[in-house]
Formats: structure tokens, C-alpha cells, sequence
């Protein structure tokens, strides 16, 4: 399977918050309530405020065969703001190539540490990268609270 990455483009933001959406729905509800995927990844998502935010950030995209199977970005503060795979594309290195990506440009422009909140879903794989758990944290989205990591990377 041919998994390719690229820059995020204007375009993409329907499928780009469709994906995010969809996964939340179906992949994080394991580990958090119906009131809270709701919460946090509700039917009607700013797509415009989105897309503005990822065209500020070092945004990367996987793509197959014309879909979009992934995104993740990073702020120039060295913070790791998403990363997300198709609910239908899990488990087979969409992410894994993504973060790769991530922690490359990074690097390059010479941000030592890298910072990401993950959720309870995510957790795993991230110390699977060589990130710590740097603290569990209770944040507040949307009326809902939820239980998430902060963790951190040194990159140099």
C-alpha cells in the first residue's frame, strides 16, 4: 500500500474534518462517552476556522488513492496539535509515517522538545514513539470533561 504524504491545501478541509469526525466517533468512543465524542467532535465543526489553523501550522496529509487516510500538525511552538488517522486505515503506519514527518521538520527547524495533549486512545501509541507522560490531565470542551495526557518528546 502506497501511503503518501504531502502539505495540506485549502482544499482539503471537508475531508479533513469528515476523517476527524468520523474517528472520533467510531474509534475514540472505546474509551470515552457518547455525551463527550459529541462534546468533542460535534455535527457542525468550523471548517474555515479550521482550515485557517492548519495553513498556520507545519501541516502534513497521508493520502491513498485520492482519500485522505490522515493528518497531523505542528504549531512553530513545538506544540503537536493533531494527529489523526481514518477509522478505516488504522493500524497500518498512516500515523507512525505522519509523525515521522512531524518530528523531521521539527528537527529541522531546530525545536528541541515536542508537546502534545493525547487522549486515552492515543496514549499508547505515542509512548510507543518515545514520548513520556508528562502529567494526566482534566480538561473541559464543550460542557464535557475529559481525562487526557500531557506528554513530551525531546527531539535534538
Amino acid at each position: 500500500m502506497q501511503i503518501n504524504l504531502r502539505a495540506y491545501q485549502p482544499e482539503d478541509i471537508e475531508q479533513i474534518v469528515a476523517l476527524f469526525r468520523n474517528t472520533i466517533h467510531t474509534i475514540n468512543i472505546k474509551d470515552y462517552s457518547q455525551e463527550q465524542v459529541n462534546a468533542w467532535a460535534p455535527e457542525t465543526i468550523d471548517a474555515q476556522r479550521w482550515g485557517a489553523k492548519l495553513l498556520e501550522h507545519y501541516t502534513v496529509v497521508a493520502q491513498y488513492n485520492n482519500i485522505i487516510i490522515g493528518f497531523g500538525d505542528l504549531h512553530s511552538n513545538g506544540y503537536f496539535d493533531h494527529l489523526f488517522t481514518h477509522k478505516d486505515y488504522q493500524g497500518i503506519g498512516v500515523a507512525s509515517k505522519i509523525v515521522e514527518a512531524i518530528e523531521a521538520h521539527a528537527k529541522q527547524e531546530g525545536i528541541e522538545v515536542l508537546k502534545v495533549h493525547v487522549s486515552i486512545t492515543a496514549r499508547t501509541f505515542f509512548i510507543s514513539k518515545g514520548y513520556s507522560v508528562v502529567k494526566p490531565q482534566q480538561v473541559e470542551y464543550n460542557g464535557q470533561v475529559f481525562t487526557n495526557y500531557v506528554m513530551q518528546k525531546n527531539i535534538q
